[in-house]
């Protein structure tokens, strides 16, 4: 478990997923890049990408 240390008020954030100071209230300006973002993806997302890649691997299939 890290520490984090809030950019406006100096205090230590224990907590890694929070995106807002504990103490005043400020953006930690944590970055959330990619992976961020498919921490907890919605299942609609899943089965579209399944979906999505299926068809391409059968439209390859057919074309070979």
């Amino acid at each position: 478990m890290g520490e984090y240390i809030c950019p406006h008020c100096k205090n230590p954030i224990y907590d890694e997923e929070a995106l807002l100071c504990l103490y005043c209230g400020e953006s930690l300006r944590r970055k959330t890049g990619v992976m961020g973002k498919l921490k907890y993806p919605r299942p609609k997302i899943i089965a579209a990408v399944v979906v999505f890649l299926v068809l391409i691997s059968f439209i390859i299939l057919i074309l070979r």
